[in-house]
């Protein structure tokens, strides 16, 4: 069961990593794409369910306003990140989300109320460094770099605080409220800006293969990544989701080519990032093991 559960937690964080290849494959523009991918995520999480499972997907008011902020920054998450890759390319976008690590060292402590980890503030400082000097070397990717920035700021604040969801009710429904709340407030927003007519202008193709990212690259490995909670420890899961630019940008490596080839500096700057990742999380195992 452990050689399985760790082989679907791989499939899971190799599916997230392609998500990068489709946002760039897709050519509809980040608004369209994040639009579509909530909208069908909730439709294939919905049915799946009350449907399949059966369950009730009843929440009290107070829950649904608290998952819907988060939806909100889900949203605001995935904006930023498809919006990166269309400026720029996979492996600008996939390279920033490296300082979620840094963001989340910060923001962490301060929603559960825990002291600051030295370590994760070293840490922190190394990817600073590794990301500046991305951004030198390859500062013709500048707006990618600051969307993507800001997509690993997005993604910290949906992550922390979606961590305090869970057991408020089931997985399901948490996932299922954060992103067609985050899909409900981007029609609002499209609906007051006269953008929601915009939405259209998209074609059969797109569709399709956004109708993939939101059910086999976005609502199963979602789910999936709560099962396997049952078999595997955070620390595996956690480390084994750093991956996820490691597999994305070899993929885009060897599917777009030369669009992909990025400078020698950009590859080692990358690799210190995600050891610096690795490394804290093997300091932060031992931590543990010494306490308990």
């Amino acid at each position: 069961m452990q050689k399985l559960a760790l082989f679907r937690l791989h499939l899971i964080v190799f599916l997230w990593g392609f998500t990068a290849i489709l946002g760039k494959l897709i050519t509809a523009n980040a608004q369209i794409l994040v639009f579509y991918r909530m909208l069908f995520a909730s439709l294939f999480l919905f049915v799946f369910i009350r449907v399949f499972k059966k369950e009730s997907i009843r929440v009290s008011k107070k829950l649904f306003l608290q998952l819907a902020a988060i939806g909100f920054f889900m949203a605001l998450h995935w904006l930023c990140f498809f919006y990166s890759i269309k400026v720029s390319n996979v492996s600008i976008a996939l390279s920033c989300l490296s300082l979620s690590t840094l963001f989340a060292a910060i923001l962490e402590p301060l929603v559960f109320k825990r002291k600051v980890d030295i370590s994760e503030v070293v840490m922190g400082i190394v990817i600073v460094a590794c990301i500046l000097l991305i951004f030198k070397t390859e500062f013709q990717y500048k707006e990618g770099i600051f969307f993507g920035i800001l997509c690993a700021v997005f993604g910290t604040i949906f992550s922390v605080f979606n961590g305090k969801m869970f057991g408020k009710t089931s997985p399901g429904n948490i996932i299922f409220y954060e992103i067609f709340s985050g899909w409900l407030i981007l029609t609002i927003f499209y609906l007051l800006s006269g953008q929601i007519f915009s939405m259209n202008e998209i074609n059969y193709s797109d569709l399709a293969l956004i109708c993939l990212l939101a059910s086999v690259f976005t609502a199963f490995p979602m789910l999936e990544s709560v099962k396997l909670m049952k078999y595997i420890s955070p620390f595996t899961l956690i480390l084994t989701v750093n991956l996820e630019p490691v597999y994305g940008i070899i993929l885009a490596f060897f599917i777009f080519g030369e669009s992909e080839h990025m400078s020698p500096v950009f590859y080692v700057a990358s690799i210190v990032m995600i050891l610096a990742i690795v490394v804290n999380a093997l300091i932060k195992t031992r931590k543990q093991k010494t306490i308990n």
